[in-house]
């Protein structure tokens, strides 16, 4: 069993993917070419960066293989 990584802001998303895209051995120009972004983005991106685009986001995570999950809230029934 695979355990998540609780992301609660784009810092943590931003360390997440520069360690897995460094565990792949990539560097930004060979990842930026993988989902057809610039160097710029991914550099801001892994640092932090609060601004960017989801969907561009979610090219990056798809190209590191990333899966994004997202759990609603339990509410206890009444």
């Amino acid at each position: 069993m695979r355990l998540g990584t609780p992301i609660h802001d784009a810092a943590t998303l931003g360390r997440l993917i520069r360690q897995t895209r460094k565990q792949q051995s990539l560097t930004l120009e060979t990842l930026a070419g993988l989902c057809g972004l610039s160097i710029r983005f991914l550099s801001e991106l892994e640092n932090g960066r609060e601004t960017c685009s989801l969907v561009r986001v979610l090219l990056v995570l798809d190209a590191l293989g990333i899966e994004l999950t997202a759990e609603p809230p339990e509410i206890d029934a009444p």
